[in-house]
């Protein structure tokens, strides 16, 4: 409620006890523009602060940069690409695009290929690796100069474990070179940092990761 002055001192003249911009016996019009721009500069501040906070709680929990330092995804990610990890992606299945801590302790980039209770195998009569005994068409993203696998394999995931491989099969350290550590090459689901859904940098480049059509399809898990 706002309290209008009392006007019935008819003895004081109009312009007496009434302090002005001058008389520094208040606030005049520039004091009040000034605290004006004052209460502006601390809603600035805090909106401002309030912004890095949520930035920075994002990074922590829930989105990630990662960078590509080498072409082992080409082609569908090549050398110094910057992808976004989202890191409350649920449940990773095959074909996501995931960063893990790898077999060596350093940030790893694959695509899941097979998930715990999968059989997958290299190769069928077409050449294709099959989960399952489901091929997997993979042309839309492995490079182009590549076969599916130089090497032939057959492996049943342990529950709780992932098959990777990157995109540039021939250039791509990944489960198949590590056949001989714990759980035959997989990676454990605990690994995983996120699921990477998008390329930023370079922005010619820019484009979602969406899931390859070839895994939209059924794969009967075994026992």
């Amino acid at each position: 409620m706002t309290v209008e002055p009392d006007n019935k001192q008819d003895d004081v003249p109009e312009d007496e006890g009434r302090p002005g911009p001058d008389d520094g016996r208040g606030e005049g019009p520039g004091d009040r523009g000034g605290s004006s721009r004052k209460g502006s500069l601390r809603e600035t501040l805090v909106l401002l602060v309030s912004g890095v906070v949520v930035a920075l709680l994002l990074q922590a929990f829930v989105f990630q940069s990662f960078w590509i330092p080498s072409e082992s995804m080409e082609k569908t990610l090549v050398e110094d690409d910057r992808v976004v990890v989202n890191k409350l992606h649920g449940a990773t299945e095959r074909g996501d695009v995931v960063v893990f801590k790898g077999w060596d302790g350093e940030d790893t980039i694959k695509r899941v290929i097979a998930i715990g209770g999968d059989t997958v195998k290299c190769c069928d009569a077409q050449k294709r690796i099959t989960v399952n005994g489901v091929p997997i068409e993979e042309k839309d993203y492995i490079h182009p100069d590549d076969l599916p696998s130089g090497d032939e394999f057959e492996k049943v995931v342990p529950k709780g474990r992932l098959w990777v491989m990157g995109d540039h099969r021939s250039q791509s350290r990944d489960s198949r070179s590590w056949e001989e550590q714990a759980g035959d090459g997989t990676i454990s689901e605990d690994d995983v940092i996120g699921r990477a859904f998008a390329i930023y940098w370079p922005f010619s480049r820019a484009a979602i990761l969406s899931t390859p059509e070839t895994f939209t399809r059924t794969f009967t898990k075994g026992g």
